[in-house]
Order: C-alpha cells, then sequence, then structure tokens
C-alpha cells in the first residue's frame, strides 16, 4: 500500500472500525518498509579498528590477538576487521594509551603496570608476592578480582573488552651477578616499565629502579644505561635481552597481565553482535594464549642457557620480609582502599 495524501484523506472518512483496519495496514507497511532497511543498512556496514601493542609479532600476546582479528573477520563475514599495529608501531605505551582516551585508537592491549598508571586499581595483581602459583592467579582473575579491575575502566571512559592475557611471573635479570638475597640488589640500576607500584617494590629493596620503554630496553642493557631487568621470559625472549644478560634469577616477584582496552565511544559504536563475537573470540585466544605462554615460558631457561645465561631460584621470604620493614604493603593497601585489598587478600591471604 503506498502512503499519501489520498489514502490517509480516506482513512480519515471511514467508519472507525475502517480507520482502523486501514491505519494498522499504514503501520504494517511502514514497518515492513524501514525496519527490513535498517537491518540491511547495519549489516551492510563494515567497521575497521586498530589495535596497539608495545611488544614483537613474535610474543604469544601479539601472535593471539592477530590470529583473533583473523577469526573475527571471517565469522563476522568482513564486517569487522581489526588491524593489529605491534613492536610499538604506533608508538609508546604512554602514547598509544593517551591515543585510546581520544578515540583516535580503538585499542591499547597493554600491562596493568601500564595501565595502574590512569587506573589505579588496575595494577592490584602487581602486589609483590601475593599470588603463589597460576592456580592461584586464575582464580583471582577470572574471578571477582578480575571483574573488580575490568569494571574500574569505566570512570575514564574506556571498556575492558575480554579475558586476561598471561604476561607472566617476573623475573630479575642482569650482566653482573645472581640475586639470591635483598643486599644483591641494592644499589642496581633495575629497568622497570612506567609504573608506580615496580617501582616501589624496587625501591623498598633499595635497588635504582629506572623507567625505559621496551623498545629501548635491549640497547640500554647492552650499553650499560642499566644493569638489569625484571619481565617474564617470554618477553625477554621476544626482545632478545637473552644476549645482553648474563644471570637470571627466579624472584617471581610480581605476576603481570596484558588487557585489552578500547575507547568506550568506538566500542559502543559498533552493534551488538559484532561486540558480542569480538568478546567471544578474544576470551577463546586469551585461554590459548595462557597455554602457548605456560608451554614456552618452560621451554625457554634450556635455549637462554645455550646462549650463556645461568640460572637460580630465589627464597621469596627475605624479599617480603624486607618489603614489610620497608612499609610496601601497608602503603598499598592505602592506595588500593579496603574494598580491592580485601578482593585481592581473598585470593592471596593475608598481606599486611
Amino acid at each position: 500500500m503506498k502512503l499519501n495524501s489520498l489514502s490517509i484523506a480516506h482513512a480519515a472518512r471511514a467508519p472507525l472500525s475502517g480507520r482502523r483496519d486501514i491505519l494498522k495496514q499504514f503501520a504494517t507497511v511502514a514497518v515492513s518498509t524501514i525496519v527490513p532497511a535498517a537491518a540491511m543498512a547495519q549489516a551492510a556496514s563494515k567497521f575497521n579498528l586498530k589495535i596497539a601493542i608495545s611488544i614483537p609479532d613474535s610474543h604469544p600476546t601479539t601472535a593471539a590477538l592477530k590470529t583473533a582479528c583473523a577469526e573475527i573477520l571471517r565469522e563476522s563475514g568482513g564486517r569487522l576487521a581489526i588491524e593489529v599495529f605491534a613492536n610499538g608501531q604506533l608508538g609508546s605505551d604512554t602514547d598509544t594509551v593517551s591515543q585510546v582516551r581520544s578515540g583516535a585508537i580503538d585499542f591499547v592491549c597493554t600491562a596493568n603496570s601500564i595501565w595502574g598508571n590512569l587506573v589505579p586499581v588496575a595494577s592490584i595483581n602487581l602486589v609483590a608476592f601475593a599470588f603463589p602459583d597460576y592456580a592461584t592467579v586464575w582464580k583471582a582473575m577470572d574471578g571477582d578480582l578480575g571483574a573488580h579491575i575490568r569494571s574500574s575502566f569505566d570512570k575514564v571512559n574506556l571498556v575492558a573488552v575480554g579475558k586476561a592475557f598471561d604476561h607472566g611471573f617476573r623475573q630479575v635479570t642482569n650482566s653482573s651477578k645472581p640475586i639470591v638475597v635483598p643486599k644483591d640488589i641494592a644499589g642496581m640500576k633495575i629497568r622497570v616499565p612506567v609504573s608506580p607500584i615496580l617501582t616501589s617494590v624496587f625501591k623498598g629493596l633499595d635497588a635504582s629502579p629506572t623507567s625505559i620503554p621496551v623498545g629501548e630496553l635491549y640497547t640500554a642493557l647492552q650499553t650499560k644505561v642499566v644493569d638489569g631487568q625484571e619481565n617474564a621470559l617470554p618477553l625477554v625472549e621476544s626482545n632478545k635481552l637473552y644476549e645482553v644478560q648474563k644471570y637470571c634469577s627466579y624472584t617471581s616477584h610480581v605476576w603481570d597481565c596484558f588487557t585489552l582496552v578500547g575507547n568506550k565511544r568506538n566500542w559502543n559504536a559498533l552493534p551488538d553482535d559484532l561486540r558480542q563475537l569480538a568478546i567471544q573470540i578474544f576470551d577463546a585466544n586469551a585461554f590459548k594464549q595462557r597455554e602457548a605462554h605456560a608451554v614456552l615460558n618452560k621451554s625457554l631457561e634450556a635455549k637462554f642457557k645455550s646462549s650463556g645465561m645461568q640460572f637460580n631460584q630465589v627464597d621469596a621470604k627475605p624479599f617480603r620480609e624486607a618489603l614489610q620493614k620497608a612499609n610496601y604493603y601497608s602503603d598499598w593497601q592505602k592506595k588500593f582502599g579496603p574494598e580491592a585489598w580485601a578482593l585481592l587478600e581473598r585470593y592471596s591471604g593475608k598481606l599486611v
């Protein structure tokens, strides 16, 4: 039925019951004309987004993101294309976090140690010696603590998308001696990311923490700008740091993860079905990344030993006691607040 002025005039002159029937026909025609057109337009829309990440293609997290994005492109029938820019192509972590806030970049995937600069509670998983093992880590991060961290991004108009990617327990490497007891690290220049909580760990141990972008770390170690650094073994491998470090001490002082965070406005501009598809696929690949990270981590000691690196186990107890004496735990309890600290201790046990 064509909707025109004559049809409307005819409806107005018709008996009441007749007018109702004609108006119902108008409504049916209008809905059948407009709704499918809108649905078709949404289905036909294509979205092109960007993810920035500072670590190389060879790292399990970057590889997982690229695999996920390829699956999203395929499963969406080409409607959602997300390109991963690895190795700091779009800038340092600090630069890209700023860009995702402005919407110039759609997503940044970086460590919670970095996100803690913007959303302080996002770095609570880095409280030193809080997690004894991976069983505890995943209970916390896939449970209430992780949910609390993810929800905190909403306050800065960002959105955490999907599960956490494993970035591993961090170990100390250096070029001068094994780290066995806290006094061994005193005065040592240790590279840390731009992260208050990691900086405070090494200040509490009387070391000299220095913030250097990860892309400049190899040269800084090679030229002795810093004596050592602390990262999980897969990052030591992907950035070839084992070539310029002689000792690796298994301190496992903190555990870190990478969180994929998007600009809320850009994320909400996607149709709901595409958002749900993306979350589903990112989650599936986060679980695969955790497995790949664990397998790689186990294999790397032998590889690094073949390049001349020496390894030693570390007893965490004296390091934790040194941090307690430095008021490290009580200071961070105050900074994170009672709610977040209680969630952490639900999994870690009492820390203060």
